[in-house]
Protein backbone atom coordinates (compact mmCIF):
# COMPACT_ATOMS: atom_id res chain seq x y z
CA UNK A 1 0.00 0.00 0.00
CA UNK A 2 0.95 3.51 -0.50
CA UNK A 3 0.43 6.85 1.24
CA UNK A 4 -0.40 10.50 -0.91
CA UNK A 5 3.16 10.87 -1.27
CA UNK A 6 4.59 7.52 -2.90
CA UNK A 7 6.01 6.32 0.27
CA UNK A 8 5.54 2.51 0.55
CA UNK A 9 3.59 2.19 3.82
CA UNK A 10 2.66 -1.23 4.73
CA UNK A 11 1.45 -0.26 8.21
CA UNK A 12 -1.02 2.38 6.65
CA UNK A 13 -4.50 0.84 7.56
CA UNK A 14 -3.29 0.65 11.02
CA UNK A 15 -1.97 4.10 10.79
CA UNK A 16 -5.82 5.31 9.09
CA UNK A 17 -7.62 3.20 11.82
CA UNK A 18 -6.36 5.57 14.27
CA UNK A 19 -7.04 8.60 12.82
CA UNK A 20 -10.16 7.59 12.06
CA UNK A 21 -11.16 6.37 15.87
CA UNK A 22 -9.75 9.66 16.60
CA UNK A 23 -11.95 11.84 14.52
CA UNK A 24 -14.87 9.58 16.64
CA UNK A 25 -13.74 10.96 20.16
CA UNK A 26 -12.62 13.97 19.26
CA UNK A 27 -8.76 13.58 19.88
CA UNK A 28 -6.25 16.25 19.12
CA UNK A 29 -4.51 15.70 15.83
CA UNK A 30 -1.16 15.99 17.45
CA UNK A 31 -2.51 12.74 19.79
CA UNK A 32 -3.76 10.94 16.33
CA UNK A 33 -0.59 11.34 14.63
CA UNK A 34 1.44 9.99 17.29
CA UNK A 35 -0.26 7.13 18.21
CA UNK A 36 -0.55 6.34 14.81
CA UNK A 37 3.24 6.86 14.09
CA UNK A 38 3.70 4.59 17.26
CA UNK A 39 1.63 2.09 15.80
CA UNK A 40 3.72 2.24 12.83
CA UNK A 41 6.50 2.04 14.70
CA UNK A 42 5.84 -1.24 16.96
CA UNK A 43 4.33 -2.88 14.18
CA UNK A 44 7.88 -2.80 12.51
CA UNK A 45 9.18 -4.03 15.17
CA UNK A 46 7.52 -6.66 15.85
CA UNK A 47 7.75 -7.55 12.25
CA UNK A 48 11.26 -7.37 12.15
CA UNK A 49 11.68 -9.50 15.99
CA UNK A 50 9.26 -12.64 13.98
CA UNK A 51 11.03 -12.93 10.64
CA UNK A 52 13.57 -15.68 10.38
CA UNK A 53 17.33 -15.53 12.18
CA UNK A 54 20.02 -12.78 10.02
CA UNK A 55 21.57 -14.75 7.32
CA UNK A 56 18.40 -17.11 6.27
CA UNK A 57 16.90 -16.55 2.85
CA UNK A 58 13.41 -15.04 3.97
CA UNK A 59 15.21 -12.24 6.41
CA UNK A 60 15.13 -8.47 5.95
CA UNK A 61 18.12 -6.95 5.19
CA UNK A 62 19.18 -4.86 8.84
CA UNK A 63 19.31 -1.28 8.04
CA UNK A 64 22.80 -0.02 9.73
CA UNK A 65 22.15 1.96 13.13
CA UNK A 66 22.91 5.48 13.35
CA UNK A 67 23.59 7.60 16.26
CA UNK A 68 23.83 11.67 16.00
CA UNK A 69 22.90 14.58 17.52
CA UNK A 70 23.86 18.61 17.89
CA UNK A 71 23.54 20.98 20.87
CA UNK A 72 21.10 23.15 20.88
CA UNK A 73 22.81 26.60 21.97
CA UNK A 74 22.65 29.23 20.19
CA UNK A 75 22.10 29.13 15.70
CA UNK A 76 22.98 26.26 14.15
CA UNK A 77 25.63 27.44 11.36
CA UNK A 78 27.79 25.75 8.47
CA UNK A 79 30.15 23.78 10.38
CA UNK A 80 27.18 22.38 12.31
CA UNK A 81 25.27 21.81 9.14
CA UNK A 82 28.11 20.15 6.36
CA UNK A 83 29.88 18.51 9.25
CA UNK A 84 26.75 17.31 10.65
CA UNK A 85 23.21 17.92 9.56
CA UNK A 86 24.13 17.28 5.84
CA UNK A 87 25.35 13.61 6.30
CA UNK A 88 22.64 12.70 8.06
CA UNK A 89 19.99 13.69 5.55
CA UNK A 90 22.34 12.00 2.60
CA UNK A 91 22.51 8.88 5.17
CA UNK A 92 19.05 8.88 6.01
CA UNK A 93 17.27 6.58 3.18
CA UNK A 94 19.97 3.56 4.05
CA UNK A 95 20.46 3.84 7.91
CA UNK A 96 18.15 3.61 11.05
CA UNK A 97 18.95 6.96 12.37
CA UNK A 98 18.54 8.36 15.91
CA UNK A 99 19.21 12.15 16.04
CA UNK A 100 19.08 13.32 19.10
CA UNK A 101 18.75 17.39 20.44
CA UNK A 102 21.13 17.29 23.04
CA UNK A 103 20.17 19.71 25.68
CA UNK A 104 21.89 17.94 28.27
CA UNK A 105 24.80 18.55 27.18
CA UNK A 106 24.24 22.74 26.18
CA UNK A 107 23.75 23.20 30.21
CA UNK A 108 27.67 22.30 30.56
CA UNK A 109 27.80 26.44 29.84
CA UNK A 110 25.49 27.80 32.71
CA UNK A 111 21.96 28.74 32.80
CA UNK A 112 19.79 29.35 29.77
CA UNK A 113 16.49 30.74 29.68
CA UNK A 114 16.34 30.33 25.75
CA UNK A 115 16.99 26.36 25.91
CA UNK A 116 13.53 25.38 25.43
CA UNK A 117 12.95 27.53 22.52
CA UNK A 118 16.68 26.39 21.33
CA UNK A 119 15.48 22.89 21.54
CA UNK A 120 12.63 23.72 19.01
CA UNK A 121 14.67 25.40 17.04
CA UNK A 122 17.12 23.03 16.69
CA UNK A 123 14.37 19.84 15.94
CA UNK A 124 12.78 22.90 13.31
CA UNK A 125 16.46 23.03 11.59
CA UNK A 126 16.97 19.51 11.46
CA UNK A 127 13.17 19.18 9.18
CA UNK A 128 13.94 22.24 7.10
CA UNK A 129 17.60 20.77 6.28
CA UNK A 130 15.63 17.62 4.92
CA UNK A 131 15.47 15.35 7.54
CA UNK A 132 12.77 12.67 7.20
CA UNK A 133 10.37 12.07 10.55
CA UNK A 134 9.03 9.18 8.79
CA UNK A 135 12.70 7.47 8.31
CA UNK A 136 14.40 9.09 11.26
CA UNK A 137 14.10 8.93 15.09
CA UNK A 138 14.31 12.58 15.51
CA UNK A 139 14.30 13.22 20.08
CA UNK A 140 15.23 15.78 22.85
CA UNK A 141 17.97 13.97 24.84
CA UNK A 142 16.64 15.28 28.04
CA UNK A 143 13.15 13.87 27.64
CA UNK A 144 14.75 10.23 27.90
CA UNK A 145 15.82 9.82 31.31
CA UNK A 146 17.84 6.45 30.41
CA UNK A 147 20.74 8.97 29.26
CA UNK A 148 21.24 10.10 32.93
CA UNK A 149 21.02 6.87 34.73
CA UNK A 150 23.81 5.07 32.58
CA UNK A 151 25.68 7.90 32.46
CA UNK A 152 26.30 7.49 36.09
CA UNK A 153 26.82 3.24 35.73
CA UNK A 154 29.19 4.41 33.17
CA UNK A 155 30.96 6.77 35.17
CA UNK A 156 31.21 4.04 37.94
CA UNK A 157 33.75 1.82 35.39
CA UNK A 158 35.17 5.07 33.16
CA UNK A 159 39.09 5.60 34.88
CA UNK A 160 39.87 9.20 35.78
CA UNK A 161 42.98 8.61 34.04
CA UNK A 162 40.81 9.14 31.11
CA UNK A 163 38.76 12.17 31.26
CA UNK A 164 42.02 12.90 32.28
CA UNK A 165 43.16 13.32 28.42
CA UNK A 166 40.19 14.67 26.88
CA UNK A 167 41.57 17.90 25.09
CA UNK A 168 38.29 19.41 24.61
CA UNK A 169 37.58 19.52 28.36
CA UNK A 170 41.55 20.98 29.05
CA UNK A 171 40.77 23.95 26.40
CA UNK A 172 37.50 24.88 28.39
CA UNK A 173 38.79 24.38 31.71
CA UNK A 174 41.95 26.23 30.68
CA UNK A 175 39.62 29.35 29.94
CA UNK A 176 36.70 28.49 32.94
CA UNK A 177 39.72 28.21 35.53
CA UNK A 178 38.11 27.21 38.89
CA UNK A 179 34.92 27.67 37.94
CA UNK A 180 35.01 24.94 35.00
CA UNK A 181 32.01 22.33 36.23
CA UNK A 182 32.14 18.42 36.95
CA UNK A 183 29.85 18.03 34.43
CA UNK A 184 32.19 19.85 31.83
CA UNK A 185 34.44 16.76 32.69
CA UNK A 186 32.37 14.21 33.12
CA UNK A 187 30.79 15.35 29.80
CA UNK A 188 32.44 12.81 27.24
CA UNK A 189 30.73 9.97 29.43
CA UNK A 190 27.39 11.24 29.30
CA UNK A 191 28.22 11.54 25.70
CA UNK A 192 28.97 7.54 25.48
CA UNK A 193 26.04 6.86 27.09
CA UNK A 194 23.75 9.15 24.05
CA UNK A 195 25.99 6.72 21.93
CA UNK A 196 25.78 3.26 23.73
CA UNK A 197 22.05 3.34 24.46
CA UNK A 198 20.99 2.74 21.23
CA UNK A 199 23.47 -0.09 20.32
CA UNK A 200 24.54 1.88 16.78
CA UNK A 201 26.56 0.44 13.96
CA UNK A 202 28.51 3.22 13.62
CA UNK A 203 28.78 6.71 14.69
CA UNK A 204 29.23 9.73 11.85
CA UNK A 205 31.75 12.19 13.46
CA UNK A 206 33.94 15.25 12.63
CA UNK A 207 37.53 15.57 13.45
CA UNK A 208 36.35 17.52 17.01
CA UNK A 209 34.77 15.05 18.43
CA UNK A 210 36.56 11.68 17.55
CA UNK A 211 38.79 11.78 20.96
CA UNK A 212 35.31 11.61 22.58
CA UNK A 213 33.88 8.81 20.42
CA UNK A 214 37.14 7.07 20.98
CA UNK A 215 36.25 6.32 24.53
CA UNK A 216 32.62 6.01 23.96
CA UNK A 217 34.34 2.44 22.36
CA UNK A 218 37.10 1.91 25.03
CA UNK A 219 33.94 2.71 27.87
CA UNK A 220 32.08 0.15 25.82
CA UNK A 221 34.69 -2.36 25.53
CA UNK A 222 35.38 -1.81 29.37
CA UNK A 223 32.45 -2.67 30.13
CA UNK A 224 31.62 -5.81 28.43
CA UNK A 225 35.33 -7.13 30.09
CA UNK A 226 33.39 -6.55 33.31
CA UNK A 227 30.04 -7.64 32.95
CA UNK A 228 29.77 -9.75 30.31
CA UNK A 229 32.73 -12.24 30.20
CA UNK A 230 31.45 -15.85 29.56
CA UNK A 231 27.98 -14.65 28.60
CA UNK A 232 26.49 -15.89 24.92
CA UNK A 233 26.08 -11.62 24.07
CA UNK A 234 27.98 -8.04 24.91
CA UNK A 235 25.30 -5.30 26.40
CA UNK A 236 26.73 -2.94 24.79
CA UNK A 237 27.86 -2.97 20.67
CA UNK A 238 31.47 -1.06 19.97
CA UNK A 239 30.06 1.26 17.26
CA UNK A 240 32.31 2.09 14.38
CA UNK A 241 33.96 5.13 14.05
CA UNK A 242 33.14 7.11 10.49
CA UNK A 243 34.65 10.18 9.96
CA UNK A 244 32.34 12.68 8.21
CA UNK A 245 32.99 13.74 4.48
CA UNK A 246 33.22 16.82 5.92
CA UNK A 247 35.62 15.67 8.31
CA UNK A 248 38.00 19.12 8.24
CA UNK A 249 36.67 21.02 10.24
CA UNK A 250 34.56 24.58 8.73
CA UNK A 251 36.96 26.97 10.36
CA UNK A 252 35.91 30.86 11.72
CA UNK A 253 35.70 33.91 9.28
CA UNK A 254 37.96 35.76 11.14
CA UNK A 255 40.28 33.41 11.68
CA UNK A 256 41.42 30.59 9.67
CA UNK A 257 43.07 28.52 12.55
CA UNK A 258 40.28 28.41 15.03
CA UNK A 259 36.97 26.53 14.40
CA UNK A 260 33.75 28.00 13.87
CA UNK A 261 31.70 28.26 17.08
CA UNK A 262 28.32 28.77 18.02
CA UNK A 263 29.64 30.61 21.37
CA UNK A 264 31.78 33.07 19.67
CA UNK A 265 31.43 36.55 20.49
CA UNK A 266 31.74 37.83 17.24
CA UNK A 267 28.56 36.75 14.82
CA UNK A 268 30.57 37.85 12.15
CA UNK A 269 33.05 34.89 12.39
CA UNK A 270 30.21 32.35 11.47
CA UNK A 271 27.48 31.63 9.09
CA UNK A 272 24.36 30.66 10.47
CA UNK A 273 21.69 28.86 8.70
CA UNK A 274 18.92 31.36 9.61
CA UNK A 275 20.91 34.26 8.22
CA UNK A 276 19.61 36.21 4.95
CA UNK A 277 21.31 36.64 2.05
CA UNK A 278 22.37 40.38 2.37
CA UNK A 279 23.80 38.86 5.42
CA UNK A 280 25.73 36.12 4.13
CA UNK A 281 27.46 38.32 1.41
CA UNK A 282 28.32 41.59 4.08
CA UNK A 283 29.73 38.28 6.48
CA UNK A 284 31.59 37.02 3.47
CA UNK A 285 32.98 40.23 2.16
CA UNK A 286 34.26 41.20 5.85
CA UNK A 287 36.11 37.62 6.22
CA UNK A 288 39.55 37.53 6.42
CA UNK A 289 41.74 37.13 3.93
CA UNK A 290 45.50 37.45 2.72
CA UNK A 291 47.59 39.28 0.48
CA UNK A 292 49.32 36.60 -1.65
CA UNK A 293 48.55 36.23 -5.63
CA UNK A 294 46.21 33.98 -6.55
CA UNK A 295 44.18 31.05 -4.52
CA UNK A 296 44.77 27.78 -3.49
CA UNK A 297 44.42 24.93 -1.07
CA UNK A 298 46.66 23.72 1.33
CA UNK A 299 49.39 26.35 2.08
CA UNK A 300 49.64 26.16 6.06
CA UNK A 301 50.29 30.40 5.37
CA UNK A 302 47.24 30.67 4.49
CA UNK A 303 44.67 28.93 6.38
CA UNK A 304 42.23 31.58 5.35
CA UNK A 305 42.36 30.84 1.86
CA UNK A 306 42.25 27.19 2.84
CA UNK A 307 38.87 27.54 4.47
CA UNK A 308 37.40 29.66 2.16
CA UNK A 309 37.93 27.75 -0.95
CA UNK A 310 36.81 24.50 0.83
CA UNK A 311 33.55 26.15 1.95
CA UNK A 312 33.43 26.85 -1.75
CA UNK A 313 34.10 23.11 -2.84
CA UNK A 314 31.35 22.02 -0.03
CA UNK A 315 28.51 24.26 -0.98
CA UNK A 316 28.62 23.74 -4.94
CA UNK A 317 29.48 20.22 -4.63
CA UNK A 318 32.35 20.34 -7.01
CA UNK A 319 35.99 18.30 -6.71
CA UNK A 320 39.22 20.18 -5.86
CA UNK A 321 40.41 19.98 -8.55
CA UNK A 322 37.48 21.87 -10.17
CA UNK A 323 37.87 24.23 -7.90
CA UNK A 324 41.29 25.03 -8.43
CA UNK A 325 40.86 25.07 -12.59
CA UNK A 326 37.78 27.97 -11.85
CA UNK A 327 39.32 29.65 -8.75
CA UNK A 328 43.24 29.74 -8.57
CA UNK A 329 43.83 32.70 -11.10
CA UNK A 330 41.03 34.50 -9.31
CA UNK A 331 41.37 37.66 -6.75
CA UNK A 332 39.55 37.89 -3.10
CA UNK A 333 37.64 40.43 -5.02
CA UNK A 334 36.12 38.29 -7.47
CA UNK A 335 35.88 35.08 -5.56
CA UNK A 336 33.94 36.28 -2.58
CA UNK A 337 30.80 37.27 -3.96
CA UNK A 338 31.29 33.61 -5.79
CA UNK A 339 31.35 32.18 -2.53
CA UNK A 340 28.79 34.01 -1.21
CA UNK A 341 26.10 33.59 -4.31
CA UNK A 342 26.87 29.69 -3.87
CA UNK A 343 26.34 30.09 0.00
CA UNK A 344 23.08 31.45 -0.75
CA UNK A 345 21.92 29.62 -2.94
CA UNK A 346 22.54 26.35 -0.20
CA UNK A 347 21.21 28.09 3.01
CA UNK A 348 18.08 30.33 1.78
CA UNK A 349 15.98 27.64 0.90
CA UNK A 350 17.05 25.79 4.17
CA UNK A 351 16.63 29.21 5.85
CA UNK A 352 12.73 29.88 4.20
CA UNK A 353 11.51 26.04 5.47
CA UNK A 354 13.14 26.99 8.60
CA UNK A 355 11.10 29.82 9.03
CA UNK A 356 7.43 28.45 7.87
CA UNK A 357 8.43 25.38 10.37
CA UNK A 358 9.11 27.64 13.31
CA UNK A 359 5.22 29.27 12.68
CA UNK A 360 3.57 25.66 13.51
CA UNK A 361 5.74 24.77 16.52
CA UNK A 362 3.04 22.12 17.38
CA UNK A 363 3.71 19.86 14.44
CA UNK A 364 7.41 20.15 16.08
CA UNK A 365 6.30 19.02 19.26
CA UNK A 366 4.48 16.05 17.47
CA UNK A 367 7.82 14.54 15.84
CA UNK A 368 9.53 15.14 19.15
CA UNK A 369 6.77 13.29 21.01
CA UNK A 370 6.80 10.20 18.44
CA UNK A 371 10.55 10.48 18.80
CA UNK A 372 10.46 10.09 22.05
CA UNK A 373 8.12 7.21 22.41
CA UNK A 374 10.94 5.57 19.93
CA UNK A 375 13.94 6.35 21.13
CA UNK A 376 12.94 6.20 24.63
CA UNK A 377 11.48 2.45 24.17
CA UNK A 378 15.12 1.80 23.07
CA UNK A 379 16.97 3.18 25.63
CA UNK A 380 15.34 1.30 28.92
CA UNK A 381 15.70 -1.81 26.85
CA UNK A 382 19.59 -1.50 27.05
CA UNK A 383 19.28 0.05 30.30
CA UNK A 384 17.49 -2.90 31.79
CA UNK A 385 19.79 -5.22 30.47
CA UNK A 386 22.86 -2.66 32.54
CA UNK A 387 20.69 -2.81 35.55
CA UNK A 388 20.81 -6.84 35.56
CA UNK A 389 24.41 -7.11 34.66
CA UNK A 390 25.23 -4.58 37.60
CA UNK A 391 23.13 -6.90 39.79
CA UNK A 392 20.69 -4.19 40.80
CA UNK A 393 16.96 -5.48 42.64
CA UNK A 394 14.95 -4.74 39.40
CA UNK A 395 11.23 -4.04 39.39
CA UNK A 396 11.00 -7.20 37.13
CA UNK A 397 12.64 -8.68 40.15
CA UNK A 398 10.22 -7.82 42.62
CA UNK A 399 6.94 -8.80 40.49
CA UNK A 400 8.40 -12.25 40.19
CA UNK A 401 8.73 -12.66 43.63
CA UNK A 402 5.31 -11.36 44.12
CA UNK A 403 4.05 -13.84 42.06
CA UNK A 404 5.78 -16.64 43.75
CA UNK A 405 3.85 -15.77 47.36
CA UNK A 406 0.09 -15.36 45.58
CA UNK A 407 0.88 -18.81 44.03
Amino acid sequence: MRCWFGHTSPNLACRMTVAFCGALHRVPLGAVLRRANRCRFLATATETATTAPRGTASAPPRLPRVLSGVQPTGNLHLGNYLGAVQTWVEAQERTESYLAVVDMHAVTTGPSKALRQATLSAAAMYLACGIDPERCVIFAQSQVGAHAELMWLLSCVTPHGWLNRMIQFKEKAKKQGETASMGLFSYPVLQAADVLLYRPDYVPVGEDQRQHIELARDIAKRYNDLYCAGKDRNTFNVPELRMTKSSARVMALDDGTTKMSKSAENDGSRINMTDTPDVISRKIKRSKTDSFVGLEFGNPQRPECDNLLSIYQVVTGKTKDEVVDECSHLNWGKFKPLLADALVEHIDPIRCRYEELMKDKAYIVDVLMDGYEKANLQAIRTLDRVKKDVGFLTLGDMRKIQKKRKV
